[in-house]
């Protein structure tokens, strides 16, 4: 009995002796299951409004996201890394509009232009129409060769599903162009360089639309019309003061008025 007795004590503590190992794998199983999931639950994806305010180009005065159409809503992450692509290229190219618009008009008859016989004249937004055959040549393949370039650096190629799409490791606006070695080093001045152009780019936007509408309207040049502006202002300044002094108005100037109102 008493040997029955301990043979059953001895087995019962060899089957417990058995399972505890058996147990603490198990138990260490769930716990690397759970260690192994618990970062998973916790690593949210990063939203499209949290992305954006990581972004250069947020400054004062709006310190926050200026999105008044609430266009980020309606985006995600890769259609706000597209229209930051977009942004950049557009407000570039206006910076070089704007430019152009006051340097071909102050230099039409500087004899480097396209112009030897002096046939561009005028407002800038008249002069495309006044340049011959053998310059748009050139400047389409120039601009063809420029968007191929931008393109094969920033662009994923176009699958089913995957169209207009930047490349994940593309940064935008990055085409590696740095001929005069202007890009720093370190990261935060590096965002607000970025920042700037961007604020540049964006004035340029504005600007080079008010340039056109205004020579659309008034058909004069910039700085003719500025000049056409300022004198009549300095007229009717003066008239003031001769008016108070009883002495005879100033008129003003057939031209002025007829530059100025477009007719």
């Amino acid at each position: 009995m008493a040997l029955s007795m301990v043979a059953s004590s001895t087995f019962t503590a060899g089957l417990k002796g058995l399972q505890r190992p058996v147990n603490v794998k198990s138990q260490a199983r769930r716990a690397l299951t759970v260690r192994a999931a618990t970062p998973e639950a916790s690593e949210k994806p990063m939203d499209t409004l949290t992305y954006v305010k990581t972004l250069p180009g947020i400054t004062a005065p709006f310190e926050d996201v200026f999105d008044p159409a609430n266009f980020i809503a309606q985006a995600s992450i890769a259609d706000m890394r597209r229209y930051r692509e977009a942004e950049l290229t557009h407000g570039r190219v206006s910076m070089l509009a704007a430019l152009g618009f006051v340097i071909g008009e102050q230099l039409e008859d500087f004899p480097l232009f396209y112009n030897f016989d002096g046939r561009v004249s005028g407002p800038a937004i008249n002069h495309f129409q006044q340049v011959g055959q053998g310059f748009w040549e050139p400047l389409v393949l120039a601009i063809g060769i420029c968007e191929s370039y931008r393109v094969a650096c920033g662009w994923a190629t176009p699958t089913k599903g995957r169209l207009n799409t930047l490349l994940p490791e593309y940064v935008m606006g990055d085409l590696g162009f740095d001929p005069l070695g202007l890009k720093p080093d370190d990261a935060e001045e590096f965002k607000a360089m970025q920042t700037k152009e961007l604020n540049n780019g964006r004035l340029a936007m504005v600007a080079i639309a008010g340039m056109v509408a205004q020579e659309k309207v008034n058909n004069v040049e910039l700085f003719q019309h500025l000049a056409r502006y300022l004198e009549r202002e300095i007229i009717e300044e003066l008239d003031i003061v001769e008016s108070e002094l009883g002495l005879a108005v100033t008129p003003i100037p057939e031209i002025v008025i007829r530059e100025l109102s477009g007719n």
